[in-house]
């Protein structure tokens, strides 16, 4: 039987599908490492103190296009690129589903610096990281990321969300899940 939630994020993914754009849909390997990394220096330009954190990190995990839509249910989708000592190491994708008082469409991206090595095997030895139950993270809003230093990161990720569009409001319940692309 199928229910009333998967029902709504259906209907919510279906009914969009016209606002998709192509780059959130799965791209060749070369395209994909190119707008992640286009997407990352576009953070840096935007907010210095992730260029910081990039500096220290030992992996960045860049989402350049996640898609969400909901009402009341909602669902998120988007495939990222992870990044170390600057080279495309492999590719991931990222899948949420919410529940609780929302409704909208959005596209956004994010970016999570994997600043040690217990963050960076967990990724790699586990199938698939939920938020909630891996290494902590830590999401930087811009009055925080001017007060992070080299002395104050103690955190296993920090993760920066950046170029909202659309309009999506509400709060909820979500879980997360990136797992790798093999």
């Amino acid at each position: 039987m199928i229910s009333y939630m998967r029902i709504v994020i259906l209907a919510g993914l279906a009914g969009s599908g016209l606002m998709l754009p192509s780059v959130v849909l799965a791209a060749d390997a070369p395209g994909a490492e190119k707008t992640a990394l286009a997407s990352l220096e576009k953070l840096y330009a935007n907010q210095p103190e992730a260029k910081t954190l990039g500096e220290q990190a030992k992996a960045i995990l860049v989402f350049p296009n996640v898609f969400k839509a909901g009402f009341l249910g909602g669902a998120h989708y988007g495939e990222g690129v992870l990044f170390q000592n600057g080279q495309a190491m492999g590719r991931y994708r990222s899948v949420a589903g919410s529940f609780g008082l929302q409704a909208g469409v959005q596209i956004f991206g994010y970016a999570m610096f994997l600043m040690n090595d217990q963050a960076l095997e967990y990724l790699d030895r586990s199938d698939g990281w939920e938020i909630g139950i891996g290494p902590s993270i830590v999401v930087v809003d811009t009055g925080m990321g001017k007060a992070l230093t080299s002395t104050t990161l103690r955190k296993d990720v920090y993760a920066f969300i950046f170029n909202q569009q659309g309009f999506m409001a509400g709060a909820g319940i979500q879980g997360s899940k990136i797992t790798k692309i093999k």
